[in-house]
């Protein structure tokens, strides 16, 4: 189900960048690492009378991925940027091939690709979901659960979840903190849709040890090994009751196609910023599709803009399990839209209006901005 329509051209005189700290609700604990501020770089595309908003959904420090905030402002000012800026008019669509001779840096790729799409789209007043193809008009909402202090506090962290209404738990599990967790929170709850979240912090020797996780009738188990390994979860997949889930090792559609073709996973978790944007996100929807295998829509703690353009592409008819597209208020106490996300009958709302569909609260914007720089076409 490829893009069908192209969107509007748009003449781009500028971007501005921000890099945003917005201070977390709660910690978020991983296997690599404690976050207590979200940080990202905020995308703003200024065209001839319009601008488009888009997010870079790097950290400050290169563990979940190699890329992280000062490279993605980097690698944005000095090259990515100056190609479309040199380009000047151009449809949302053309981004990603301006942007192909630049290596990797899919995160930034992602940010700005969207900027731009968001900036084309207001112009023709279409929506993003309806350009994705989008046919729900609201997605499942799961929440993902960081490592708690202990078992007990993980149980209480995820009733709260389950009493504001959210339809899946993924709880993030690292060596130590991985059999007696999930025990804990399956005796707790019955037969939730339960999912866990590795993050890579395994290898094949612990092959015994995640084969214990089978007894729990999960939904899958997420990117247990190497963050750039396909071959090893080929290996553990054969070993496993559990349906592995890949992550962090799917960064394009021809990653996803070999990991398919080796029988590495059987589920895919999409993440836009992971794979260079949304339309490469659409294509690798596209190909599971085709080939019988469940997506399903993660999270990198976006703010409302990131948000509402996960909303949209977890609305594409493959999307058959519930995501991470959870409410603003998971995360934030004040978001940067006017309008955050919410939780209404364990659902989030695919926004509707032009673009994103939303708009920014320029104060609350302001308010978190630690740095800032536009960059314009030269004369």
């Amino acid at each position: 189900m490829p893009i069908a329509r192209p969107s509007a051209s748009v003449t781009l005189e500028g971007f501005e960048l921000r890099v945003v700290h917005l201070p977390l609700v709660s910690p978020f604990t991983t296997s690599f690492g404690t976050e207590h501020v979200r940080e990202a770089i905020i995308v703003r595309a200024l065209g001839d009378g319009v601008e488009g908003w888009g997010e870079i959904v790097t950290s400050p420090a290169p563990l979940y991925s190699s890329e992280y905030t000062q490279t993605a402002w980097d690698v944005s000012v000095r090259h990515l940027i100056p190609a479309l800026l040199e380009r000047g008019t151009l449809r949302g669509d053309d981004v990603a091939d301006v942007l192909s001779p630049v290596v990797g840096h899919r995160m930034a790729k992602a940010g700005i690709e969207l900027a731009v799409l968001d900036a084309a789209l207001r112009t023709e007043g279409r929506p993003l979901a309806d350009y994705l193809g989008a046919v729900h008009d609201r997605v499942p909402s799961g929440v993902s659960v960081g490592i708690q202090q202990d078992a007990a506090a993980l149980v209480r962290t995820v009733q709260g979840y389950l009493d504001e209404g959210y339809v899946r738990i993924k709880i993030k599990i690292k060596p130590g903190r991985d059999v007696a967790d999930t025990a804990a929170v399956r005796d707790a709850f019955g037969t939730i849709p339960l999912q866990v979240d590795a993050n890579s912090a395994y290898t094949l020797a612990d092959t015994d040890l995640l084969a214990e996780l089978d007894r729990f009738d999960l939904l899958l188990i997420e990117q247990p090994l190497q963050e750039d390994d396909i071959v090893d979860h080929a290996t553990l997949a054969r070993r496993l009751r559990t349906p592995v889930c890949l992550d962090e090792s799917v960064v394009s559609a021809k990653a996803a196609a070999d990991a398919l073709a080796l029988g590495a996973a059987s589920v895919i978790n999409i993440k836009a910023g992971r794979v260079g944007g949304y339309r490469e996100a659409v294509a690798i929807h596209d190909l599971c599709a085709d080939a019988g295998i469940p997506v399903w829509c993660g999270g990198m703690l976006e703010t409302g803009i990131g948000r509402a353009a996960n909303a949209a592409l977890a609305a594409l008819p493959g999307f058959t399990l519930p995501g991470d597209v959870s409410a603003s208020a998971r995360f934030y106490e004040r978001d940067i839209v006017t309008r955050p996300a919410v939780l209404e009958d364990g659902h989030v709302r695919v926004p509707t209006g032009p673009g994103l569909g939303v708009e920014i609260d320029e104060a609350a914007l302001d308010e978190v901005t630690v740095a800032r720089e536009i960059v314009r076409r030269s004369a």
